[in-house]
């Protein structure tokens, strides 16, 4: 069994208006000693914006703003900018966010060559209703009937003026690109979902049409063990190993007690990170201290970013959307755990994967 380490809380609320609630789920960006830190700030009403901090390694704070760096400036993220993911790619910071306006949540984008001037490219996800996604994904496959309950959102009663969308979170980046393309994680309940692009410019509406035309492709993780078995989500930027990129997501057990979401680790394949080549069939580490158990939400660790020093893995998490705290991990021994189960079907798919591109 892996050895995890609880390191602690390093970010909490403060008497900022901005973020008065509670403070969650960041991103995480490496930059040698330093660590930056955009952060989801929650205020009052569940309001949320980007925070922003630095750390000295891997745990000190040694720089916190005391304004939002980002705020919402459109409709479309009117109630708030959640759980931010950052990766850079070439020499642009990929800055993606959930973008909330009170009834649909969906992944946008900002870039940035500095993280001084960022550019909103707003979102970049499918926006169309649940029953234009059953129509097309059920073309070709039997859809899931988690898609259906999932859709369900008690909060569309009061507001009856606006469209509902399909939800899609969890936007994350692959921090380069594959064989010149640019791939990206997201996330329509129940199931993680892959997608690639050569220009982003090609995220149409047609795109992705046909994306759900062969939607059953374009899962890449989906619930598997009793741990996650309601449902699961993106949550750390993937990290590129040599046996392949580690995926570190959340899994969500409806428990009698309410949901209980835990993190998770997966392998990917290198060349070819639509195919799962192995996870770990019990969650990395999960709510087990008095402020992952207690919160906004009770019983959460939401992994989103992680940092590297000597060899050991931090990961930064949210923990009862209402602190932010950090898990470590020696890296080589998550990576060699995880190769001790493999996904039966993994050397299956690359080799149909080859035969069809032969």
């Amino acid at each position: 069994m892996l050895a995890i380490k609880k390191e602690g809380i390093i970010l909490q609320k403060t008497e900022n208006e901005f973020e008065n609630e509670g403070v969650c789920n960041p991103a995480i960006m490496q930059e040698g000693n330093t660590v930056h830190i955009l952060y989801r700030a929650v205020r009052k009403g569940n309001y949320s914006t980007i925070g922003y901090c630095k750390l000295e390694g891997p745990l000190k704070v040694i720089e916190r703003n005391q304004k939002p760096l980002l705020s919402p400036n459109a409709e479309f993220e009117s109630h708030g900018m959640e759980d931010p993911r950052i990766v850079k790619i070439e020499d642009i910071y990929y800055l993606s966010y959930t973008a909330y306006d009170g009834i649909n949540a969906l992944g946008a984008l900002a870039t940035s060559f500095d993280l001084i001037t960022i550019e909103r490219h707003g979102i970049i996800v499918p926006q169309i209703t649940y029953e234009e996604f059953q129509r097309l994904a059920e073309c070709n496959a039997h859809l899931n009937q988690k898609y259906e309950r999932f859709h369900v959102h008690n909060n569309i009663k009061n507001n009856p003026n606006k469209t509902m969308l399909l939800w899609d979170k969890n936007l994350i980046f692959f921090p380069r690109k594959i064989d010149n393309k640019i791939y990206f994680l997201h996330r329509i309940r129940p199931d993680i979902q892959i997608a690639c692009v050569t220009s982003l410019n090609e995220l149409t509406a047609t795109y992705w049409q046909n994306y759900f035309l062969n939607l059953d492709k374009n899962i890449v993780l989906s619930p598997k063990y009793h741990h996650e078995i309601s449902y699961i989500g993106g949550g750390c930027p993937p990290i590129e190993t040599k046996e392949g990129w580690l995926i570190i997501y959340h899994g969500v057990h409806d428990t009698k007690d309410g949901y209980v979401y835990s993190a998770c680790a997966a392998l990917l394949d290198l060349q070819h990170p639509e195919i799962e080549i192995a996870r770990l069939p019990y969650p990395l580490f999960k709510p087990e201290l008095p402020y992952e158990l207690k919160g906004e939400v009770d019983n959460v660790v939401f992994p989103s970013g992680t940092a590297l020093f000597d060899e050991r893995l931090f990961i930064y998490y949210g923990a009862a959307d209402k602190h932010i705290a950090v898990a470590s991990v020696d890296l080589k021994q998550l990576v060699k755990e995880l190769e001790q189960y493999p996904t039966k079907t993994a050397k299956t798919a690359i080799n149909k994967d080859l035969d069809h591109k032969l």
